[in-house]
């Protein structure tokens, strides 16, 4: 194990350290492995050290650890329940198991409205149709050997320009 970074934060009470483990032949090591050998190193107890991350690449025999060590057990009230978890043996991990599924009251059913609502809400709806009626499509004729432009600059097509507005000109430089 190396320790290739360390940092002191005095605000949190603790260091903050990576460090790379080799494991030569062998899996990435899990974090109790790194606790202890980070606890073994750093002179503190297993409830002051946390891992924070492992990274290995791929297929490389080295792994970079974040590891966060506690100047004392009650400085280490601040580390998140689920680093905390983490950092246990499986079996002593607390698991989000799934609370039994209690049946549901039935939903109130809707209460009807009266009829005079309804007119009233259908009105609306049938002005703003009316008062937007269908644009009218214009007929496009159907592209022949005699509508081909002549070669050179070629212009936009009618419907391009009313669809964007016209930019001003610019102003010419002097």
């Amino acid at each position: 194990m190396e320790v290739v970074e360390e940092h002191v934060n005095s605000l949190l009470h603790r260091r903050e350290a990576k460090l790379v483990v080799h494991h030569q032949g062998q899996g990435t090591p899990d974090r109790i492995t790194v606790r202890k050998l980070a606890s073994d190193h750093f002179k503190a107890g297993l409830d002051q050290v946390y891992v924070r991350s492992i990274a290995t690449r791929t297929g490389g025999s080295s792994a970079l650890c974040v590891v966060e060590v506690y100047e004392d057990p009650k400085s280490a009230e601040i580390v998140p329940a689920y680093v905390k978890n983490r950092n246990l043996p499986k079996d002593q991990r607390v698991s989000k198991q799934k609370k039994e599924v209690e049946p549901r009251p039935a939903a109130p059913a809707p209460k009807p409205k009266p009829a005079a609502e309804k007119k009233a809400e259908a009105k609306p709806a049938e002005k703003k149709e009316e008062a937007k009626p269908a644009p009218a499509k214009e007929a496009k004729p159907a592209p022949g050997k005699e509508a081909k432009p002549p070669a050179g600059k070629e212009e936009k097509p009618a419907a391009g320009r009313e669809a964007k507005p016209a930019k001003a000109e610019s102003k010419p430089k002097t």
